[in-house]
Order: C-alpha cells, then structure tokens, then sequence
C-alpha cells in the first residue's frame, strides 16, 4: 500500500510543495503501522533494502539509501513480475520525482552493482525475491532490460 500510494502520487512529490510532505508523512505512518503490526521490520525492507545495503558495502557512501532503494526496487520488482510487470511504473516515478534511475546514477558502476544483487541475500536471514541467492547472469539481465544498467 505504501509503495502504491508513493507511486501513484509521484506528479504530487515536488520540491517545496507542501502536498508533497503529506503524501510521505501519510506512506511513511503506513509503513510503520505495518511494521508495527508484525512485529518487525519485514513488511518494509524487502529484497530491494538488502540490496542497498550490499550496495553500502560494495560501494559506501556513493549515495544515499533512499535512491538506493529506489534503483533497487526497479530490478526487483523486474525480477518478481517479469518483462510485463511494474518495474517501468516504479522507475517513471523516480524518474518523476527527480530520483536517481540507474546505477551510474547511484555513482555506481555496474559491477559493483550487480556484485550487490547477487551477494544481498546474505544480509539477513530473510527470505525474498532473491531466494538463497541470484546468478550474475539474471543479475545481469534484471539490471539491463530495465536500464538500470546502460
């Protein structure tokens, strides 16, 4: 729901708007209520939040973990739905936003990248998309069909 409400209000998200604070305060309390309802922090750190930690790791202090986050989210959400799913509606809207898109964006090259994705599952012991951990090759492929590698 969170994740939905930020991307269907992505035209709303503008610097010195004022709306623009309401809809996150509004998708940051949701995020924490399901948080809260669950005991932990899973319902809001998926395989895209491992990534960006690996990304830390590989490549500490290129950029900041939100942007991180959102590149991430692009390859995964690829990596769940496919060719056909939401990925392109999730990096229009950080595209909308003026959020970083791609790797080099992120002042990451695509090695190091792509060294995140696949080393992320380690992180915690929680299973998501990635599984016990992806090849470089899907890797590879999530990363390019959705441009976040160029």
């Amino acid at each position: 729901m969170t994740a939905e409400l930020l991307v269907d209000r992505a035209d709303a998200i503008k610097e010195s708007l004022e709306e623009s604070a309401w809809v996150v305060a509004k998708a940051l309390v949701s995020s924490g209520v399901a948080m809260s309802i669950a005991g932990s922090s899973r319902p809001a750190s998926g395989a895209e939040h491992l990534i960006s930690h690996q990304l830390d790791r590989v490549a500490p202090g290129e950029a900041l973990h939100g942007h991180q986050v959102g590149v991430a989210a692009v390859v995964t959400e690829y990596l769940h739905t496919g060719e056909s799913g939401d990925w392109r509606r999730i990096r229009d809207a950080l595209a909308d936003i003026g959020a970083p898109t791609t790797a080099a964006e992120l002042g990451v090259d695509g090695e190091r990248f792509v060294a995140a994705m696949t080393s992320a599952h380690e992180i915690r012991d929680r299973y998501t998309i990635l599984g016990d951990g992806i090849d470089e090759s899907a890797a590879v492929e999530a990363a390019t069909v959705t441009g976040v590698l160029e």
